[in-house]
């Protein structure tokens, strides 16, 4: 039986790129719900519309709107072998909510992995991201820019900034996170589920780190990773 997995860090924080490296690795889906929110919007869902309004603010999406979401993915048949939450819960309610899931579905959380990073380090990643809104290729303007300002490498697409990622609604959504995300940890440190993870290293380190938060914690449930992974 898999890993059933949380995912904690600010916007921009690299939680994405971990949580599908450990998606990888173990080989469990990953559960965003902010990519899930995203489709709804795109496809101009009566959620998306709901839920497009908040976004477009850096504010959280109602819990009714969410929690409805992520119970109706995790009752899917490809989660009974773990899975990775990246985005949920985002406050208490909704902490209370995945309980209430898990419980029903008779399994329990087994980690929640928390990504530390400096909220300015934050601020310039977000706000310097572009996005290509026909292939999804993400690239940041000063550490990974395009081969021709705002032009896609991949397609050749006009390049876009997201509404979420201009600075000063990444600033609000930090606040967000601090004032409602933040205590939700409280709640999982006293149950001994928390491991810190470093999100300010650089990328090509983020495989070895993952190895050394997971591995000690694989060797003690029991649960096997595959030889060849991250």
């Amino acid at each position: 039986m898999g890993l059933r997995i949380i995912i904690f860090g600010p916007p921009g924080s690299g939680k994405g790129t971990r949580a599908r490296l450990i998606g990888r690795l173990l080989k469990i889906p990953v559960i965003t719900t902010g990519d899930m929110l995203r489709d709804e919007v795109s496809r101009g869902t009566e959620i998306g519309l709901k839920a497009k309004e908040y976004m477009d603010r850096g504010e959280l999406v109602p819990d009714e709107l969410v929690i409805g979401l992520v119970e109706e993915r995790l009752r899917r048949p490809d989660c009974s072998g773990g899975f990775i939450l990246d985005g949920f819960p985002r406050n208490l309610n909704q902490a209370e909510a995945l309980d209430r899931i898990l419980g029903e579905m008779g399994v329990k959380l087994d980690l929640v992995l928390n990504v530390v990073v400096d909220p300015e380090i934050v601020v310039e990643r977000l706000s310097l991201r572009r996005w290509c809104p026909k292939c999804g290729a993400i690239y940041n303007l000063k550490y990974d820019p395009p081969k021709v300002d705002e032009i896609c490498d991949e397609c050749g697409a006009r390049l876009i900034q997201r509404s979420d990622d201009r600075e000063e609604v990444v600033r609000r959504r930090l606040r967000v996170y601090e004032e409602q995300t933040r205590p939700i940890l409280q709640l999982y440190l006293e149950r001994g589920l928390v491991r810190e993870m470093r999100g300010d290293i650089p990328i090509e380190e983020i495989p070895r780190e993952v190895e050394e938060v997971l591995g000690p914690y694989l060797k003690e449930t029991g649960v096997k990773a595959p030889k060849s992974g991250i």
